[in-house]
């Protein structure tokens, strides 16, 4: 039994195929971190606990209204005051190969203290 000694050469076309999905795993973890929507509890300066809202990113579900959800969830119908909250900051994130994925991406947080 013999065995080449020759190396294989990809073509460009099998080259980039190859590439395809790794670019796709790529750009789903990018969309994966488009979006931030999380509430942590917090204990607040004044030694009352509060809640760290945080509906940052680029998509549908990161706006100031589904802060407000968020706020009202962990807060249930007694309600909520706002003792914080930052303004809509935020650019273009994104990039990478060609510059295939990039997103407007906003950075809204808020911290609440349950009535």
């Amino acid at each position: 039994m013999r065995v080449s000694s020759k190396p294989t050469r990809l073509t460009a076309t099998r080259a980039r195929a190859a590439l395809l999905p790794g670019l796709a795993l790529i750009a789903a973890s990018l969309a994966a971190c488009a979006s931030s929507n999380t509430t942590k509890l917090i204990n607040l300066p004044n030694g009352e606990t509060g809640f760290a809202v945080n509906c940052s990113g680029a998509d549908a579900g990161s706006s100031w209204a589904s802060c407000y959800v968020q706020a009202g969830k962990a807060c249930g119908p007694t309600g909520y005051d706002i003792v914080s909250k930052d303004n809509d900051e935020g650019g273009t994130a994104g990039g990478g190969i060609t510059n295939v994925v990039s997103a407007n991406v906003k950075n809204r947080s808020m911290v609440i203290r349950c009535k």
